[in-house]
C-alpha cells in the first residue's frame, strides 16, 4: 500500500457524478477518516479550480486515489457550476 500524506496532492482513479469530479482530477488530502463499521478508511479531499478557488470537498474510500507520479501531466477542463 502506498503511503499517502496529509496536504498533498492525489488523483480520483474514479468518477464521483454527483460532484462532477472524474477519474484524473486531483484534490489536496485533508483528513482521514475511519470506516464506522470497520470497512475500508475513507479520505476526505478538497479540490480546487485552476485558479485555486475550492470548488468540492469529498470523503471517498482511500481505494479511489492514488499518488501523483512523475510520468504524469497536468490538465484543464472545464467543470460546470452547480445549477
Amino acid at each position: 500500500m502506498i503511503v499517502l500524506q496529509l496536504y498533498q496532492e492525489v488523483a480520483l482513479t474514479g468518477d464521483i457524478p454527483e460532484h462532477r469530479l472524474q477519474a484524473g482530477d486531483i484534490a489536496t488530502l485533508v483528513d482521514f477518516v475511519a470506516h464506522p463499521d470497520g470497512g475500508e478508511e475513507g479520505c476526505v479531499l478538497e479540490v480546487f479550480n485552476a485558479i485555486g478557488e475550492s470548488v468540492a470537498i469529498v470523503t471517498v474510500p482511500r481505494s479511489m486515489v492514488e499518488s501523483l507520479r512523475s510520468d504524469e501531466v497536468l490538465t484543464v477542463r472545464s467543470f460546470p457550476k452547480a445549477s
